[in-house]
């Protein structure tokens, strides 16, 4: 997983470590700058937006850390990386979500010009989340959309689909930490300026499944609407305690 020497400078003035992790302190602007940057120096690279659960599944799988520490940013996406930089006794600048980054990319795109690429989640969700964006956003370049999967087996047909798109942004469906080790395995064959797993954005923006309601994100509680909601998530959010507590135990004995 060797880097590009062509890469643009990977980290921003300003980022924190949060149990070892590295987290980038930008805002949703200074990201749309970042990727306009990394689009104009045209080498691949690597964006990951974290949150506690990326965090503690980075502190037993030595291939997922590996990840985040060569990407070219790790965004906050989760109060709970807030809450451990307060901790620190540092602010970090807001959280910067995939599915409220994804359609703010999307604007800056139909002004500027950048080709978007759609891969990942259910089949036919990608195309209505394209849709969905060209009807918003007039002018939006998506020059292609794929479900796909991760397998290996599937990926010389997944990159050949990208190069032959030639996108400035890929974004990418597939789950953490899936759509990050994906990315990073193929980030050179690929060779798209700017990379970024976003999750369940597509099936937040086209409502295949829910978001909590703004007023429950003002308040801090989406991860307890999607325990309510999505109760089969309950073993993975056992992270979110192992998380508070290891990140009190680091912050005491610091």
């Amino acid at each position: 997983m060797e880097r590009n020497p062509q890469s643009a400078i990977r980290n921003p003035p300003s980022a924190i470590c949060i149990l070892g992790i590295r987290v980038d302190a930008l805002t949703y602007a200074e990201l749309l700058d970042r990727i306009a940057a990394f689009i104009a120096s045209a080498g691949p690279h690597q964006i990951a937006t974290l949150n506690p659960e990326f965090v503690m599944e980075a502190q037993r799988n030595a291939a997922f850390r590996a990840v985040l520490e060569q990407a070219d940013l790790c965004m906050a996406d989760g109060v709970g990386l807030l809450w451990a930089a307060r901790r620190q006794g540092v602010t970090l600048p807001e959280r910067v979500t995939g599915s409220d980054a994804l359609p703010l990319i999307a604007e800056r795109a139909a002004r500027d010009g950048w080709r978007l690429y759609l891969l990942g989640a259910a089949p036919g969700v990608a195309e209505q989340t394209a849709q969905l964006l060209q009807a918003r956003y007039p002018g939006v370049q998506i020059v292609g959309t794929y479900a796909g999967s991760p397998a290996d087996a599937e990926a010389p047909e997944i990159i050949a689909r990208v190069r032959a798109a030639r996108p400035d942004v890929l974004f990418v469906a597939y789950g953490a930490p899936s759509q990050d080790l994906w990315i990073a395995r193929h980030r050179d064959a690929l060779g798209v300026p700017a990379m970024l797993g976003v999750g369940g954005a597509y099936d937040h923006l086209t409502g295949v499944r829910k978001r909590a309601p703004a007023s429950v994100q003002r308040l801090n509680l989406e991860w307890l609407y999607r325990l309510v909601t999505q109760p089969w998530r309950w073993r993975r959010q056992l992270a979110l305690p192992r998380f508070a507590w290891a990140v009190y135990r680091d912050t005491v004995q610091g």
